[in-house]
């Protein structure tokens, strides 16, 4: 089954981090071993730029997400943030999630009908399917 991934859990699968539960990573394993896109959203390369300029991520962690994006066998496919995926914004309620770029990443995972691998316990709690 193909999932997407958020930003936290993407960063935390490419740096092999304990903070990825065990539960998380064996899913993302799974979609790839089994050829199902990994989707990350356009969203998750913003933030990363915008922490890494920020200094709260290390340059690292976007040299490797954009080297394994860029990578045709990676696993990974890049879900661009497009009008359809914006209308089901509207699905995502602003009171279960407030905060923006997690909010547009629960409506790709939506527009998809796929789980999100999330730590983020406001969206775990949402009507948003979820993996952790």
């Amino acid at each position: 089954m193909s999932l997407v991934v958020d930003t936290h859990s993407f960063i935390w699968f490419l740096a092999r981090s304990s903070d990825l539960s065990s539960v998380a990573r064996q899913a993302i394993r799974e979609a790839i071993t089994s050829g199902h896109p990994v989707y990350v959203s356009s969203v998750t390369i913003v933030e990363v730029i915008y922490l890494t300029e920020k200094k709260r991520l290390p340059r690292q962690n976007l040299i490797d997400l954009k080297a394994t994006l860029h990578r045709s066998d990676s696993g990974f496919k890049v879900a661009p943030f497009d009008l359809a995926i914006a209308e089901q914004l509207e699905n995502i309620p602003r009171d279960q999630i407030p905060d923006m770029p997690d909010r547009m990443i629960a409506a790709t995972a939506q527009y998809f009908s796929l789980p999100l691998v999330t730590t983020d316990y406001r969206i775990q709690q949402s009507d948003v399917e979820t993996i952790w």
